[in-house]
């Protein structure tokens, strides 16, 4: 059976922020990067009255999974407004292998999958959505 996909969006009239909490990796980037915005411990947990338009979607833009997305009032989500064309691979630390670009990546099964903005690769080997990073080097302890 496979996971319902949730996609929340959450609007101050200027931009709406959009959260899937599937993509999401727990890096804590965002909260602590703006905990005024994004606190976990408070319902909703993103506040986009809290802060300017610039300094969320700032904010967003470091999210490494993708979770977290914007666009803005009046504009469709293209899923790519952010980022140029232009690839850039990040190893993150005892973390995934970052990859910041819109790109496509072939699965084992043959399929392709669009990925935009910022997508996260396992490098631990104990993720249970490979290629993909699900957080799982925190859980084992994972260094390299």
């Amino acid at each position: 059976m496979e996971e319902k996909k949730i996609k929340k969006e959450y609007s101050n009239g200027e931009v709406v922020v959009t959260w899937e909490p599937h993509k999401c990796i727990h890096s804590e980037n965002c909260f602590k990067g703006l905990p005024t915005v994004f606190n976990p411990n408070q319902k909703p947990w993103i506040k986009v009255e809290a802060e300017t338009t610039d300094r969320i979607v700032e904010q967003i833009k470091q999210c490494p999974s993708g979770a977290l997305g914007f666009y803005y009032e009046g504009q469709e989500e293209s899923g790519e407004n952010e980022l140029d064309s232009e690839l850039l691979v990040e190893v993150i630390p005892s973390g995934p292998l970052m990859v910041y670009g819109k790109l496509q990546v072939k699965l084992t099964d043959g399929s392709t999958k669009p990925q935009f903005k910022v997508t996260a690769f396992c490098r631990c080997g104990k993720s249970e959505n490979k290629p993909f990073c699900d957080g799982t080097h925190k859980k084992i302890g994972f260094t390299g």
